[in-house]
């Protein structure tokens, strides 16, 4: 990072970094910018990169700024571009300044408001310049995906895909962020936003759609232009998990303090008719934590279930006989040929014919399969080329498994991903970037793995998940009751109603 040199002693008030600060705060004009430029060329700086203090809400935050002296090298290709809302706080303009200069490219801040208040929202006009127009043109695309708008937005373009399953060449590929289009002069909301897809316009409705379900004729969004992207804004008020964490994974927290933050996001998802997904991997039976699951599921906690064959299989196995990959699970002892126990619940659910039918003869009685399959919560089952079986019910095509996927997660508002890196990421590359994520393992490069393949959103909890999922499943359960009221005729009560219907 670099900072003024001494010499500019001789001009502190216009050119030093109080100045510089005051100057972008205020937002400077055309000869204050040559004031400075001149100062800096006299020194012999042909580039200034630092950081300025701004208030935002009552203290001070770090900005970082850009700029050129006028004896450098003049970029001939610019265009103006707006940033708005909580700006500072979610890092835009930091991710927006970064990528220009990372990208070789420049800019001047033409413009900033800072909002003093929690619901103020900020402005920040850039220019934004480099030396070719191809340069321009690939951090204004950059930029664009960081949340910046240019100042007059052009009409998207759209052309039709010459056959199915094949997208025009220069498609525009989605991330998971809040995504318009301008068409007929007017921004149109595109449905259904995930990464890595394209965007179909048919009439008045645009909608995000996977290149295998594109058609012939269909009229796809190409190059950059008419595209508005809106990342989620850092939560602002009340206290919950994803204030508390505070970073985007975790292992050295409190575990309970942990827990409770995660019960108490879920029971107020809840509250306000929202719909939780859990996708997880069998390591919730093999660390003992799939009557904590099943008990979510029991009490209308989690309204679908995605996951492999592997999960189905150990949990109907623990069900059925008390072992998970043949170790007894109350104490980890070995079982008594209990490495046939596993293919044994194969053969069970293969005897049954259903999941449905090994429920209703009653030789499964307990768990996360037969609680899903009691109280009609979707069980969506992947299979693996490495599965045992599969199991009846599981999808073995995976493009038609894909579908359910995306099916299950409509409208999802929270997604609990368990110890299972491959589902995770699959499902969030199908998630849009509003989606409240959280991540619970006990390997740290599997949380990480899921961020950086663009699940940005996601808060980690590094932990074991046999102890963790039981305790939010408890504070789950003590919150929804209230204080002073006993769990036992309640929860009694409940199954009784489900029995009956």
């Amino acid at each position: 990072m670099g900072r003024l040199p001494a010499g500019c002693a001789r001009a502190a008030a216009p050119c030093g970094p109080e100045g510089m600060a005051k100057a972008v705060a205020q937002g400077i004009g055309p000869a204050r910018r040559r004031e400075i430029e001149e100062c800096l060329e006299a020194d012999g700086v042909r580039e200034y990169r630092g950081e300025v203090r701004l208030p935002v809400q009552g203290r001070e935050a770090k900005v970082f700024v850009g700029a050129r002296s006028a004896g450098g090298a003049m970029a001939r290709h610019e265009r103006e571009v707006e940033v708005s809302g909580h700006i500072v706080d979610s890092m835009t303009l930091s991710r927006v300044f970064d990528s220009v200069m990372d990208m070789g490219g420049e800019f001047e801040v033409l413009e900033i408001e800072i909002g003093r208040r929690k619901g103020d929202e900020s402005r920040a006009r850039l220019l934004v310049s480099a030396g070719t127009a191809e340069g321009l043109e690939a951090i204004l695309e950059q930029v664009y995906r960081h949340g910046a708008s240019p100042r007059e937005p052009g009409e998207a373009a759209l052309r039709a895909a010459r056959r199915d399953m094949v997208m025009p060449p220069d498609f525009y590929s989605t991330t998971n962020n809040r995504t318009q289009v301008r068409v007929g002069g007017r921004w149109v909301e595109v449905d259904g936003m995930m990464m890595d897809k394209c965007i179909v316009v048919r009439g008045r409705r645009a909608s995000c759609v996977p290149p295998r379900l594109v058609r012939r004729g269909d009229m796809v969004v190409v190059g950059e232009e008419g595209i508005r992207v809106t990342p989620p804004q850092r939560p602002r008020e009340g206290v919950n998990v994803f204030e508390f964490m505070g970073s985007s994974s975790s292992s050295e927290r409190p575990t309970r303090h942990i827990a409770r933050r995660v019960a108490e996001d879920i029971v107020a998802t809840k509250a306000r008719g929202g719909r939780i997904v859990l996708v997880g991997g069998p390591a919730i039976v093999h660390t003992g934590a799939a009557d904590a699951v099943a008990g979510m599921v029991r009490a209308g906690l989690i309204d679908a279930v995605l996951a492999g064959n592997a999960l189905a299989v150990h949990d109907i196995e623990y069900a059925t006989m008390g072992t998970s990959l043949g170790m007894n699970v109350s104490d980890g002892t070995l079982a008594v040929r209990g490495h046939r126990n596993h293919m044994d619940a194969v053969n069970a659910v293969f005897g049954a014919g259903s999941f449905a039918r090994m429920v209703s003869s009653g030789r499964l009685r307990r768990g996360i399969v037969y609680e899903c399959t009691r109280a009609r919560v979707p069980l969506v089952l992947a299979a693996s080329i490495r599965d045992d079986g599969p199991l009846p019910g599981v999808i073995t095509d995976m493009v038609e498994a894909q579908a359910e996927y995306r099916r299950a997660l409509r409208g999802a508002d929270m997604v609990i991903m368990v110890s299972t890196m491959l589902h995770s990421i699959a499902t969030g590359n199908m998630l849009p970037a509003d989606v409240k994520v959280v991540v619970i393992d006990i390997s740290q490069p599997a949380v990480t793995k899921l961020i950086d393949r663009g699940t940005w959103q996601a808060l980690g909890v590094v932990t074991d998940v046999g102890a963790f999922l039981p305790l939010v499943a408890t504070e789950a359960a003590r919150i929804r009751r209230g204080p002073g009221r006993g769990p036992s005729r309640r929860r009694g009560a409940s199954r009784s109603r489900r029995g009956a219907t």
